[in-house]
This record gives C-alpha cells, structure tokens and sequence, in this order.
C-alpha cells in the first residue's frame, strides 16, 4: 500500500511543485517589470508587498506539498530590530524555509544564480547581494551593500 501511494504522490507533488514555481516565476516577473533602478534601488509599494506575501505564501505551499510542516516558536524579528539575520550554514534548500516564514528579505547569494532560468528571475525579484567569486574586492563590496541596505532606515528588505 506504501508502495502504491508513492506511485500516486509522487507524480501529483511534481505537478503541484512545478505549477508553484511557475506561480513564483509569474510573480516575481511581474513586480520586476520594468523595474526602477534595476536592483540598485529597493522595491516599493506594490512590488515590494507583492514578494513579501505572494512568493512567501507560495514558498510555504511548495514546502507543505513537498510534506514539511514548519512551526515558528517564538516572535520574528521586525526590520527595525534586526536589518541582518543569518541562517547558516546555507547547505541545503531549507534555507528557502526561513525566507518564506520571514517575509522574504534580500539575500546573499552568487552572481551567477541570477542568470539561472526561472530561479534566476525570483532570486533577481529578491534583490540580492550578488557576490562574484571572479571579482577579488567582491568580499568588501559585499559587505560595504550588506551595511548600506542595514543602515537604509527600513527601505530596503532585511538582508540574510
């Protein structure tokens, strides 16, 4: 019987998976259509609400298809209390996890995610810190953006 519901579950998540990604690359391409500044300044309005709920709901639904179920003990910190988090040790997927049940603030990650299909275009919809292992002053610059978006006042996402 085990056996049998596999058969049936796996398929089915798939679909499910694949129909939310979509969702997630549709959302994430429209709030950065023709987006001001490109990156350099931070989503507003609209756009920057539309990340925050719809690809946090979305993410949390790929993960309660996929058959995790994630409980929040606690209270999250507000951008006022805490302009950087870190969830290290960046290994695995599960890191998504923490985005979504965060509001999905801007992260660091490698320039060269940015040019992946489909991912590329929500991680772009993120605004995130690209760091570029080709580049030898990408360290301080990533950490010169990590302080400027920090020190922002609350304009900019929280940065992971």
């Amino acid at each position: 019987q085990a056996v049998l519901q596999g058969i049936i579950l796996l398929p089915l998540r798939a679909i499910c998976i694949t129909f939310i990604l979509l969702l997630a690359w549709l959302s994430a391409s429209i709030a950065t259509f023709h987006q001001p500044g490109r990156g350099f300044l931070p989503l507003k309005g609209w756009r920057r609400r539309m990340i925050q709920s719809i690809l946090s709901s979305l993410t949390r639904t790929a993960f309660f298809v996929m058959g995790f179920q994630v409980k929040v003990k606690g209270k999250i910190a507000s951008l006022a209390e805490a302009p950087i988090f870190v969830a290290a040790p960046h290994s695995s997927f599960f890191d998504a996890i923490i985005c979504a049940l965060t509001g999905m603030p801007s992260i660091v990650s490698r320039a060269e995610n940015l040019s992946t299909p489909v991912f590329g275009t929500i991680l772009r919809s993120l605004q995130p810190v690209a760091v570029s292992r080709q580049d030898p002053d990408s360290r301080k610059n990533t950490v010169a953006e990590i302080t400027r978006r920090a020190l922002s006042g609350g304009q900019w996402p929280q940065v992971n």
